[in-house]
């Protein structure tokens, strides 16, 4: 596992806001049926492959951690993301992973060991 990755990626999230867009419950706002499970939200100030910020799942453990991260691809958008997870537990990732794979997107899960 590269280690580099993991510190980059604690940095970002220390040194941007994250930004919660889409609170838990609430329904995607193209796709009504879609339910958020979890707070979903970006990094104030940085760039994903969508040219907004960078995604971030958030849990309910504290103190908040990272958890690794899910690499996305979605056959209506036509995209691909990392999505960062954080102070998530193992049903919550499950909850994340079934998010992500339905009909039209599928996910895989990269935990940082």
């Amino acid at each position: 596992m590269n280690d580099r990755f993991w510190d980059i990626l604690e940095e970002m999230l220390n040194s941007h806001s994250l930004i919660i867009d889409r609170k838990k419950g609430s329904n995607h706002p193209n796709y009504s049926l879609l339910v958020y499970p979890l707070d979903y939200g970006y990094l104030e100030g940085t760039r994903s492959m969508d040219n907004g910020g960078i995604d971030v799942w958030v849990g309910s453990q504290y103190p908040v951690r990272v958890n690794g991260v899910f690499c996305t691809i979605d056959s209506k958008k036509n995209d691909s993301e990392v999505k960062i997870v954080i102070g998530c537990n193992d049903d919550e990732i499950r909850m994340i992973s079934d998010f992500h794979n339905d009909n039209l997107q599928a996910a895989i899960w990269v935990p940082k060991l």
